[in-house]
C-alpha cells in the first residue's frame, strides 16, 4: 500500500511539473498584446479631442483608441501624440484635423496604424518596424502616404491637395492607383483627381513671391494679393487656409479701405513656418 501511495505521489508531482512546463511554454509562445492607441503627450493652445459626435478640450494623457477618435487644433495651437509605446511620434500643427481610421494587429503581431488628415499639417517620426506586417498610413482626401520607419511630413490644403516631404527613409505616395516612392531628401505633392507628382529635391523653403493688383468687383474697390510659394507648402492669409495650384500660386482679395494688411503664413510639410506681414499702400 505504501509503495502504491509513493507511486501515486510521484505521478502527481510529475504531472504537476509537466503542467507548469506546458503553461510556461504556452506563455512564451503566445504574443502579449497591449491596447493600441495614440497618447496626447503635449498640448499648446486650444485643442479639441472628439469621439464620434462628442467633442471636449483635449488634455495631456488622453488616448485616441477607437475608429473615429481624433484631434482638432485651432489657430496657433499644436499637439504631440505618441503612437503606442513610442513606435512613432506625431507633431500636429495649428488648424489641423486628425482622425484615427484603424488601430489593429497583423497576423505576425505587427501593428497597423491608419490615420486621416483632412486639413492642416502633421509631421511623423517613425522608428523601423520589427514585424513585416506592421504598417503606418496617413490618408488625406486625395491619397495616402505609407511608411515603414522614417521621418516625414504632410501639408493638406482645403481642397485636399497634399504636399509631402521626407527627410529619412522612404514613403510611398499613392493616388488613383499609382504609387511613387519618395526617398529621404525629396518631396512631392498630389492634386485632386491626379496621380502623385514626380519627386524633386527637398527644399523646406518658406519664401513668398507676391504682387498686389487693384480691382473693382461689384462696384467695390479691392486689392488682390497674388502670391506664389513652393508647391508642397500650405498657406494661410489672415488665418484662412488657401488653395495653391501645381506651381504654388494663389490669390485672395480684401477691400482697399482701410489699407489692408495681409498676414501670410507659409508652412512646409515638415512644420517649418514663416509669417509675412504685407501692407498695401
Amino acid at each position: 500500500m505504501r509503495s502504491l501511495t509513493v507511486a501515486i505521489g510521484l505521478l502527481t508531482l510529475k504531472t504537476a511539473s509537466l503542467l507548469v512546463l506546458a503553461n510556461g511554454y504556452a506563455q512564451q509562445s503566445l504574443p502579449v498584446r497591449v491596447d493600441r492607441g495614440l497618447e496626447v503627450r503635449s498640448l499648446a493652445g486650444q485643442v479639441s479631442r472628439f469621439q464620434k459626435t462628442v467633442s471636449q478640450p483635449a488634455r495631456v494623457g488622453d488616448f485616441l483608441r477607437a475608429i473615429g477618435d481624433g484631434l482638432i487644433t485651432s489657430k496657433g495651437a499644436k499637439a504631440i501624440l505618441f503612437v503606442d509605446t513610442g513606435i512613432g511620434v506625431v507633431d500636429v500643427a495649428e488648424n489641423t484635423n486628425l482622425v484615427v481610421q484603424e488601430l489593429s494587429f497583423a497576423p505576425d503581431n505587427g501593428r497597423i496604424t491608419k490615420l486621416f488628415v483632412s486639413q492642416g499639417q502633421a509631421r511623423l517620426r517613425v522608428r523601423p518596424f520589427t514585424h513585416r506586417g506592421s504598417k503606418l498610413e496617413i490618408r488625406t482626401p486625395v491619397g495616402l502616404s505609407g511608411v515603414r520607419g522614417t521621418d516625414f511630413g504632410i501639408a493638406v490644403q482645403p481642397n485636399g491637395k497634399t504636399g509631402l516631404a521626407v527627410t529619412q527613409g522612404q514613403v510611398s505616395s499613392e493616388a488613383l492607383g499609382k504609387a511613387v516612392a519618395v526617398n529621404g531628401g525629396f518631396q512631392n505633392f498630389i492634386l485632386p483627381n491626379e496621380p502623385p507628382s514626380p519627386p524633386v529635391p527637398l527644399r523646406n523653403d518658406t519664401r513668398l513671391v507676391y504682387s498686389f493688383q487693384r480691382i473693382i468687383q461689384g462696384g467695390i474697390r479691392k486689392v488682390q494679393l497674388n502670391g506664389q510659394v513652393d508647391p508642397v507648402n500650405a498657406v494661410q492669409v489672415n488665418g484662412v487656409p488657401q488653395v495653391t495650384d501645381r506651381e504654388g500660386r494663389f490669390k485672395t482679395q480684401l477691400e482697399i479701405f482701410p489699407p489692408p494688411l495681409f498676414q501670410v503664413l507659409v508652412q512646409t510639410p515638415l512644420g517649418k513656418e514663416q509669417r509675412h506681414d504685407l501692407v498695401f499702400r
